[in-house]
């Protein structure tokens, strides 16, 4: 495993440190107007047009969420309300982080400047920060940048803000489609895939695998190695031995 020390960690947000329930909003809203069946088509056309909807000229998230959820509607034949979709991007900044992270960012924190690039905007980002339990240097929204991840701007005005280059940084996230693709893209070679379940492994992008936040110390060199290993190479450590 390489002890390569990032001059600084960054970060995905949304589904990597907070838990992003766009899968339980739409079933509060939704799921007694569906049956168990078309609830999960809805819920996977629903993730499917969100990244088709941010693939495009930057607009405000709120019309990422009504597309995203209009779309989801037509496909499974039942009837659009836009106020249905804002009770679902209402709920965004009442999110709290996923149990590993507060622990596991603090412990990292001491010793390396954390950024956040999300696919927010600025009027919600912070109630989400302020939830996770540890300082960060830097969070930049897609709404600053003018376009969403997985477009490559939002990293390189990352990079240029922070007067660093690919070969600085540590990336982070739990998402191959919205994150990793396009660090591996524009040559950052460290970089951490936290599974949490959401994309299956492809050792492909050359990344170190954690099962939570609570490796990340590890996969940076601070913490003797516990749970963590290299995809596209030989594990770090036995994966008998990755911790849970």
């Amino acid at each position: 495993m390489s002890t390569f020390r990032p001059k600084y960690i960054t970060f995905d947000c949304y589904g990597t440190l907070t838990n992003f329930d766009m899968a339980g909003a739409a079933r509060r809203v939704y799921g007694e107007r569906l049956s168990p069946e078309a609830m999960a088509s809805f819920v996977e056309a629903f993730r499917g047009y969100r990244l088709d909807e941010v693939l495009g000229p930057w607009k405000p998230f709120l019309e990422v969420v009504q597309n995203s959820i209009e779309r989801s509607c037509k496909r499974i034949g039942i009837q659009f309300k836009p106020e249905d979709a804002q009770r679902i991007y209402d709920e965004v900044p009442t999110w709290g982080p996923h149990p590993d992270v507060p622990a596991g960012l603090a412990r990292v924190a001491k010793e390396i400047p954390l950024v956040i690039l999300s696919n927010s905007m600025n009027s919600l980002i912070m109630s989400n920060v302020e939830k996770l339990g540890a300082p960060f240097h830097t969070v930049i929204t897609a709404e600053e940048v003018g376009a969403y991840k997985p477009l490559m701007k939002g990293f390189e005005y990352m990079l240029d803000k922070l007067s660093c280059g690919p070969e600085d940084i540590t990336h982070v996230s739990s998402s191959f489609r919205y994150d990793l693709m396009t660090a591996y893209d524009l040559g950052i070679k460290s970089k951490v895939w936290v599974n949490r379940g959401h994309e299956p492994a492809n050792p492909f992008y050359e990344y170190t695998e954690i099962k939570d936040i609570g490796g990340l110390a590890a996969a940076v060199g601070l913490d003797p190695v516990r749970e963590v290993l290299e995809a596209g190479g030989p594990p770090a450590i036995a994966p008998s031995e990755v911790l849970k």
